[in-house]
């Protein structure tokens, strides 16, 4: 059986954002020692490349580029209160992205159908124009942008099940109907979007949840209002933002979820990607700053891609 293919970079764990963010280096290195030790034989761990700046700029102005790559701080540079630059975050957002495109590549072409990039910076914050949200370059939609442009697909679908609405994958794709963007996430909560009525052009498909609400009540979006959307789209490449933040022991929201309905969900995508897409999913890692519970929740996630 051939391994499942995991990308990541060294210079993902270079992001400097200072020793009291929420989004640090460890984070990354829980992941990805889990995924290491939970399966030593069954993954495929590939050097992820850079994204180029005609990949970016499919997702992204050319000023955004402009202030990600060329600032060349000497120092950590705030650009917002939550999102940081520093010397190295250049290389690590254009592996991050890069991650994103190989593994559309891989998933398209061969030979991993199911493919998880283990990066940081996350993205789904990430707008056209703006980086915000500890995001710098928006990943899942620089990925579905490959695969529509460069793949020729006509029809992608993103889940995204982070506890932060990803509001720069809707605004990026809110009047592109060849992508459906379906999202579970806590509401109100940062960033205040993600409304039960925002639509888009018809393409956008949220499933807000109050504060407190459980597994049970997450299932119960995903069954009733976002997979029956997916179904109904039949997407031929499904991307995942798997954030694991809506966990119980998250400091970063209210969420009550078990490290277990991470893996149902996960079951439910696989099951939904091999009827509609041969099996063809990629998955990147967003938010989960509980070390603990991230590490858990990614193996978990990650175990259900290999079944």
């Amino acid at each position: 059986m051939t391994a499942m293919r995991v990308y990541t970079h060294p210079a993902c764990l270079l992001h400097d954002t200072g020793p009291e963010h929420a989004e640090r280096p460890q984070r990354l290195r829980a992941v990805t020692d889990g995924l290491r030790n939970a399966f030593p034989q069954q993954l495929d761990w590939r050097e992820a490349p850079r994204a180029s700046r005609g990949q970016l700029l499919r997702a992204h102005a050319p000023e955004l580029l402009h202030a990600i790559l060329e600032t060349h701080p000497q120092q950590r540079l705030p650009l917002d209160p939550d999102t940081v630059l520093s010397p190295d975050s250049d290389e690590a957002a254009l592996r991050a992205a890069g991650a994103a495109v190989a593994a559309v590549d891989a998933a398209l072409l061969g030979p991993s159908p199911r493919v998880f990039c283990a990066v940081r910076p996350p993205g789904h914050h990430a707008t056209r124009d703006h980086a915000m949200g500890f995001c710098l370059f928006n990943n899942i939609a620089v990925a579905a942008l490959h695969a529509l442009d460069a793949h020729g697909l006509e029809r992608v679908a993103i889940a995204d099940f982070d506890v932060h609405h990803g509001n720069g994958t809707q605004a990026i794709f809110e009047h592109d109907r060849r992508v459906l963007f379906a999202s579970s996430h806590q509401w109100p909560l940062y960033p205040d979007t993600g409304a039960f009525n925002d639509t888009g052009d018809g393409n956008i498909v949220n499933a807000p949840l109050p504060a407190e609400a459980d597994g049970a009540a997450f299932r119960a979006a995903w069954a009733e209002r976002l997979l029956p959307a997916l179904d109904t789209f039949k997407p031929q490449l499904l991307l995942i933002s798997a954030g694991f933040e809506a966990h119980r022991r998250d400091p970063l929201a209210q969420l009550r979820l078990e490290t277990e309905d991470f893996a149902w969900i996960s079951r439910e995508l696989v099951r939904l990607a091999s009827r509609h897409c041969g099996g063809r999913l990629v998955s990147t890692l967003e938010g989960g700053y509980h070390l603990d519970a991230l590490r858990e929740s990614s193996i978990a996630h990650v175990r259900e891609l290999l079944a």
